[in-house]
């Protein structure tokens, strides 16, 4: 009996030893994340101009540099760059979301010639990076008259938005988990595949839209090297990843460092505002599906 209870002590012990150290690991770790996020914000509100300064945080403090992104233009636009990179991410994500949930739809509840080969030929496509096809898809926009003037927008749009349906394996790997009697049910009560799609599938996959949405909007939101090619010198059409960029370059890194740190927070807001918005539906289709 004693052996016993020496054994659960000392196993006790050992887990409470354990939990100490993951937890110290953890927040070590999380420490160390959040230094440089919290050097960009300190440094955002810092008074004194220039890329160096003595200390590792300002010792003066000022709102000026977020009020010069939205004053000065004398060099770079920031709302307007602010403004195109929202706009194309808003219309990449609403079309790359509509895409993957089709495809993930056909594939997983389907049965159509040439399935298997395309599933193989999307998987095989993914993975290479995309910047492979870089120079390729910039000529053949170029052919189509979209790398210039109004255009662009288009072609970014186009150029984020396009081959999303071969990213489709996550979400039809969860369609594939909703029972396909439920189909059936829709089927025998007169629904048409678009109904059963629309009223059941995607009311199940709320979860999974969620994570698609913020993926699709993230994507566009921070590229840099597709936006680059496409848009070139045209500053007009600057998105915020360029325009941060440009800030950076040596003719313009001693006035607008600042600048750029604050530029950074702001361009962060939108993300986390878009996941603390879908974070909830995610809990409300997480709960609703254990107490299904």
């Amino acid at each position: 009996m004693m052996s016993n209870m020496k054994k659960s002590g000392s196993v006790r012990l050992r887990r409470q030893v354990t939990d100490v150290i993951v937890h110290v690991f953890l927040a070590i770790m999380c420490v160390v994340w959040l230094i440089p996020l919290f050097w960009v914000i300190m440094h955002s509100f810092r008074a004194t101009q220039g890329q160096y300064i003595q200390t590792f945080l300002p010792t003066d403090y000022t709102l000026k540099n977020y009020i010069r992104l939205f004053t000065d233009f004398t060099h770079m636009n920031f709302p307007r760059m602010f403004l195109n990179t929202f706009f194309i991410a808003c219309c990449s994500c609403v079309i790359s979301t509509f895409f993957v949930l089709s495809v993930s739809y056909c594939t997983s509840r389907l049965k159509f010639k040439f399935r298997k080969p395309y599933m193989n030929f999307a998987m095989i496509i993914t993975m290479f990076p995309g910047f492979m096809t870089m120079i390729a898809v910039y000529y053949l926009l170029k052919a189509m008259g979209l790398t210039e003037g109004n255009m662009i927008p288009l072609a970014l749009i186009i150029c984020f938005s396009a081959g999303s349906g071969t990213q489709f394996y996550i979400m039809k790997g969860y369609m594939d988990t909703i029972p396909k009697a439920l189909d059936e049910a829709a089927y025998i009560d007169g629904a048409t595949k678009w109904q059963t799609f629309t009223k059941i599938t995607l009311p199940l996959c709320k979860p999974m839209i969620v994570y698609q949405i913020i993926t699709s909007f993230m994507g566009p939101w921070m590229d840099f090297v597709f936006a680059k090619v496409i848009v070139r010198a045209n500053s007009k059409y600057f998105t915020a990843s360029i325009g941060l960029w440009t800030m950076l370059e040596k003719e313009y890194v001693n006035d607008y460092f600042t600048r750029f740190c604050a530029g950074a927070v702001l361009i962060s807001i939108p993300i986390a505002t878009l996941y603390m918005i879908t974070q909830r539906f995610y809990q409300e289709a997480m709960s609703g599906s254990v107490k299904g």
